[in-house]
Formats: C-alpha cells, structure tokens, sequence
C-alpha cells in the first residue's frame, strides 16, 4: 500500500474512540472560538482599551499557572475521560452566567473576568488530561496519524467558530437575544454535545501513576522536562516565540480601528491563521514529516515571526489575512512536531503532568502573550507592539537554535529516533568529560 493511500492518511480514524472524541472536539471548540470572540468584542465595545483585551488573556492564563502541578497529578492519577467531562460540566456554568451578563447587559468587565478565571480553571486540568487521553485511542503505530488529525480538525474548528461567531453575532434578530446572547446560547448547545460523545467513549485509561502521593510525585513531570533538552527545548520555543509574535489579542483593534471592517471583518482575521494551518495539516496526513523535524520546526518559527511582521505593517484587509495565512501555516508544523515529540519521549504513567507542563507553556504563550500585546499596545500603539513581537520571534529562533542542539539535530519523530538523539547528545557530553 502506498504511503500517501486514503487508508493510511486516516489510520487514526480506524479506532472508534478516536472517531468519536474528534466530532465531540470539532464542535466544542467552534462553540469556544465563537465565544472568545464575543466576549472580546463584547469588552471592547464596553472599554474600547487595549490593556482590558490583554487583561482577558491573563484571567485564562493565571489557573493554568496556579494549577499546573495539581493538574497534572490528577491527570495521572484519576481517569483521564471523567476528568475530562467534569471540567467541560465546569464550562457550561460558565456559558450560563455569560449568557446571563449579555442578556442583562451588564455593563462591567469584572465579573466576565471571574468567569474567564473559571474557564481557565478548567482548561488547565481537561488540557493535561485530554492531551495524555489521545495514545490510549489509537494504536502506537497510528499515534503521529492522530496528532496530525488532531491538529487538523483543530484548525478546522478555529476557521469555524470565529466565521460562525462573527455572523452570528451581528443577525438581526430580537433585540436581547441579538449579539453576544446568541453567541453563548450556541456555545452551550456545544457543550452539551462534547459531553454526551466523551461520556460515550468505551475507553477507561484508570489511574496510571500508582506511587503514593507526594511533592517529587507531583514534581516528576516539571523534573522530566527540565533533564530533557529535546522536550524543554521544544516547549520553551513555542512559549517564546508565540508570547512575542501573537497578534491574536490585538485583532478587535485591527479590524475596527485600522482595517475599519467591522465584526465580520474580525472574524475573518481570526479565521486566516485556521485556514493556512488546517491546508498545511491535511497536507501531513499525507505527507508525514519523515526527516529533519526539528530543523523543519526551526525554520518554521522563523517563517511565523516574519509574517507577523508583515501582519503589523500592512493597512490592507487582504493583505492582513495573507499574513495570518502564513502564521498559521507555519505554526501548524511546529505544532505537529512539538505534540509528537511530546507524547512520544515521554513515559506513558508521566504524560499527564508532562502535559500539565507543556499546558503551562502553551497557556503563557497564547493567554499571558494576550496580556502581554495588549500591555504593549497600551504603551506603544497596536501596530509597534506586533512588529516588535515579530523581531523577539525572530531573535528567539536564532538563539534557541543554538542554545538547543538536541532538537535541532531531531530527524525522525519516533520514540526511538528522539531517543537516539538524546542518547547521543549524552555520549558526546560524556566523552568531552
């Protein structure tokens, strides 16, 4: 069978597990994006500051700051699908009182802050779970097949739900259900549909870590990442690069005040980074990444903070998606590489507070490099804080490429072929002892 057949490109989807968790993610993740960006439009238009969207990421980011280690933990320690379903339980509460604040128009950004901190509360302990659930639902051989999916079925969901979000948001229907209510009111329906399918699922992982409980227990994970120069490597370069070049939160002030294209126009914006990741993800289910992954992840974060930099330049709405495009293209790469190389050089009884790690890792680099644009567009104007955020990308890719050999020098994303360049990254420290 060639490798490029229909049945090998879908391997992961031959496990009805898998099957049945991607449709459950496809939709509670367009129900998600749809609402990140009403509530972003929403504080805007309450506000119209910059610091009070950044202040949006940092309410997301600070639970998976408080609760990296505990998340973890109980990650690998509960089963991970029952994990799973009471956290999403935790965000239909936490739709219901957006839902609520819209309806009434409440005027303060406060309590939509609260609920922000809840939900971050409960991503940091479904993220960890969630991400160590995917190897128990495919076989070993496919595990490379379903990150790609996975990823793939991300991007399709991230085109979606802010296209759907932003259309949504301006039908002209009654006057209290219109806007962000019905927005909310379509995120709910998500939900309800994520739990149904996960509580369906036939897998039960159980408990993997059976050691008693104890602070080098709890601590395993974040020890692991830090001896391994492949895994910390990997993680930290996505965490800088994404804190400095993410333009995410910046967005509803680009599309309103310098591309002047209104909700749709926002939707549209966030949709470009989705379309050039979902076409480049597609594109490895075919065509898997069989050589030179970490020079392929290096050269790619490098391509990423370039195009934020012409994302920051340009005053034209084409122009600007073009630019999104190509972030999201090249990120997808990193992402594919980065998730692999996650899972596959890490023990299976530690991939729950190893993911707690890299969730901490991703959570700063999306939700605190929201904070940290949006404090940089309050001191240097929107358009100054993405273009520099584009160079430190760029800096960062040239430093980590030396500072990490180990992930440069990656060939083949395998568990034995990240061994053997871990192997024989220590052989050579040995002999130069």
């Amino acid at each position: 069978m060639s490798d490029t057949s229909p049945a090998r490109a879908a391997a992961a989807f031959l496990s009805r597990d898998f099957r049945r968790y991607q449709l459950a993610r496809v939709m509670v993740i367009i129900g998600a994006e749809a609402q990140a960006l009403a509530v972003a439009w929403q504080i805007y238009l309450i506000t119209h500051s910059a610091i009070d969207l950044g202040y949006t990421g940092l309410a997301l980011f600070l639970p998976g700051l408080l609760f990296m280690l505990p998340s973890g933990h109980v990650a690998d320690r509960f089963d991970r699908r029952k994990v799973i379903l009471v956290c999403y339980a935790l965000q239909v509460f936490c739709t219901l009182a957006l839902f609520f604040f819209a309806l009434h128009q409440i005027r303060r950004i406060l309590p939509i802050y609260a609920v922000l901190f809840l939900i971050g509360t409960g991503r940091s302990f479904s993220g960890p779970a969630s991400s160590a659930l995917i190897p128990h639902l495919v076989p070993k051989e496919h595990f490379v097949n379903a990150v790609t999916w996975g990823a793939t079925i991300f991007q399709i969901s991230t085109i979606t739900g802010p296209a759907l979000g932003g259309l949504l948001f301006t039908l002209p229907l009654h006057e209290r259900i219109a806007g962000a209510p019905l927005v909310y009111l379509f995120t709910l329906v998500t939900l309800i549909w994520f739990l149904v399918l996960v509580g369906s699922l036939s897998v039960r992982p159980g408990r993997m870590e059976h050691r008693a409980i104890s602070m080098d227990v709890i601590l395993a994970g974040l020890s692991y990442v830090r001896r391994t120069p492949i895994l910390l490597g990997s993680i930290s370069l996505d965490l800088f690069a994404v804190l400095l070049g993410g333009a995410v939160a910046l967005m509803p002030i680009f599309a309103e005040d310098i591309l002047h294209a209104g909700p749709r126009g926002l939707g549209m914006l966030r949709a470009a980074p989705a379309v050039g990741a979902l076409i480049v993800s597609v594109s490895l289910t075919w065509w898997p990444i069989k050589r030179s992954a970490g020079a392929l992840m290096f050269f790619c974060v490098g391509i990423f903070g370039a195009a934020t930099i012409f994302f920051g330049v340009s005053r034209n709405l084409s122009l600007s998606m073009l630019a999104l495009f190509i972030v999201g293209a090249s990120d997808m790469v990193s992402v594919v590489i980065r998730s692999s190389v996650l899972q596959l050089a890490t023990p299976p009884e530690m991939r729950g507070r190893v993911s707690a790690v890299n969730s901490l890792f991703i959570g700063a680099s999306n939700e605190l490099g929201e904070f940290e644009s949006g404090l940089t567009a309050q001191w240097w104007g929107a358009v100054r804080a993405v273009i520099y955020g584009g160079i430190g990308s760029l800096i960062v890719t040239g430093l980590w490429s030396v500072l990490f050999p180990e992930l440069r020098r990656a060939d083949q994303l395998t568990a034995e072929g990240l061994l053997n360049v871990e192997a024989l990254e220590a052989g050579q420290e040995i002999r130069q002892l």
